[in-house]
């Protein structure tokens, strides 16, 4: 005997993700896990050290995802793929195997019950995604779809916020045509070119004359 666990570890991470997706860090009890993940509770805890353990494996595994979903949205300019991130998040038909709202999100709402590896992780989380907002609009800057001024920080936060605000609003009651709308409104912070840049980037090389 190897003493390796005995299970498929891709299986139990991804139930574990959704118990604390629905119920939060704090109300997710390690009875909940071991029911999900099919494991015992010496199995999780070998495996997985603690409850701790496993919500940061699960977190991680559940950002990688969203990050392969924001990447994977493909546009010919920088603000077609922002607006295409914003709408694949839309709310569709309700899925019951499908928790509401964002892991992400919701575990940084608990940033107060997370262990303290828990909350470098829950940062880590958002931090990619506002990472992966921010490298879409710094090449907006490089392409001359934003002034060269842009305030790429705060811009990149404003959009992460609608992304989490898209989520996690349809338990408020907020329905997909009012968040297609929200999008647009927010899509009106995208600044504008100033006219000399205007001019710079529409500028086209000139033939010379023989």
């Amino acid at each position: 005997m190897s003493g390796k666990p005995q299970f498929d570890d891709a299986a139990a991470i991804d139930a574990a993700i959704k118990v604390f997706w629905r119920h939060g860090y704090a109300a997710a009890s390690i009875n909940d896990l071991t029911e999900a993940t099919g494991l015992s509770r010496s199995s999780l805890y070998q495996r997985f050290g603690d409850k701790d353990g496993l919500f940061r494996e699960a977190l991680a595994a559940y950002t990688e995802r969203v990050l392969k979903r924001m990447n994977g949205v493909q546009a010919d300019t920088a603000r077609g793929r922002l607006l295409g991130i914003l709408r694949a998040y839309l709310p569709t038909r309700p899925d019951p195997e499908h928790p509401a709202g964002c892991l992400i999100s919701r575990s940084c709402a608990e940033m107060m019950d997370l262990t303290a590896q828990g909350k470098v992780i829950a940062r880590a989380s958002a931090g990619f995604q506002y990472e992966m907002l921010a490298g879409l609009l710094r090449d907006g800057v490089a392409n001359g779809e934003l002034p060269n001024d842009t305030h790429v920080d705060a811009l990149a936060w404003h959009y992460l916020g609608v992304l989490h605000a898209v989520l996690n609003l349809p338990q408020a009651g907020a329905g997909a045509d009012a968040l297609d709308c929200m999008i647009d409104v927010a899509m009106s912070a995208w600044p504008p070119l100033p006219h000399s840049q205007v001019r710079t980037t529409r500028a086209r090389p000139t033939t010379r004359r023989r």
